[in-house]
């Protein structure tokens, strides 16, 4: 593993560790095993993983909790049908600018109309751009996220913005609190 790999690897558990720190409950996200996303990637017809990816799929890569909640996304959702949906939204954009889109691994899908996804022409990168591709009016390809670091440090979950709705919701006489506050210490 050569030093830029690593670096990668530091700077995904270092978002990781900083939700933990911030109130995420450790336990409320599970990662995957190297068989779980080798698994994953087959489906999408992708060899191996930039050591980023693999490092958030190891992370919260089975069970991700409140990590991209009401999106597809881990190990669970890559699959070939995601991988078609997102092909399918770049058919429709000519000129996306991702070089090699057959290769690419489509990381989330959200409600099928945006994607995130690493083009295949970067998946020898350790830690390579995140492009989000959405269709409709604001139809667009971007490489969004200039890394797979920073995307997963965009994807994490704000904790202080879970506590203000706890705070509200407990302001307001709410004596149930909702199943996302189960995932954090409170």
């Amino acid at each position: 593993m050569d030093s830029t790999s690593s670096e990668a690897k530091k700077d995904i558990r270092t978002v990781f560790e900083s939700v933990i720190a911030d109130g995420l409950r450790r336990e409320s996200v599970e990662g995957a095993t190297d068989a779980e996303i080798d698994t994953a990637l087959a489906a999408q017809g992708v060899a191996d993983a930039p050591s980023a990816v693999r490092e958030v799929l190891r992370l919260v890569g089975r069970s991700p909790g409140l990590w991209l909640a009401g999106s597809g996304f881990g190990v669970r959702a890559m699959t070939s049908a995601m991988k078609a949906h997102a092909l399918a939204t770049l058919d429709a954009l000519p000129g996306h600018g991702i070089r090699d889109p057959a290769s690419a691994l489509v990381l989330v899908e959200h409600q099928a109309y945006a994607y995130h996804l690493i083009d295949g022409a970067d998946l020898g990168k350790p830690d390579p751009p995140v492009w989000l591709v959405t269709e409709g009016e604001t139809a667009v390809a971007d490489a969004a996220w200039p890394s797979t670091a920073q995307w997963f440090r965009w994807a994490a979950p704000d904790m202080s913005r879970f506590r203000e709705r706890l705070e509200v919701l407990r302001e307001t006489g709410e004596r149930r609190l909702p199943a996302w506050a189960e995932d954090m210490r409170l």
